[in-house]
């Protein structure tokens, strides 16, 4: 692993047998999202602020 390689999260709330999980990694400049079942595809980038406020949103609706 390089040191420019993002270093994966995934939820806590994720089951350990795969499923519908997502990874997250946090750089600087974007948030980078991808299918944990498929880590060869491109991620998604997003803004940090963007994050953000979907973090915030789906927090919320935990139920």
């Amino acid at each position: 692993m390089s040191a420019t390689e993002p270093a994966w999260f995934k939820s806590t709330y994720s089951g350990g047998g795969g499923g519908n999980c997502i990874e997250v990694a946090v750089r600087t400049e974007a948030v980078l999202v991808r299918d944990s079942k498929d880590i060869t595809r491109p991620a998604l980038a997003v803004s940090p602020g963007a994050w953000s406020a979907f973090a915030a949103a789906v927090g919320g609706a935990r139920g």
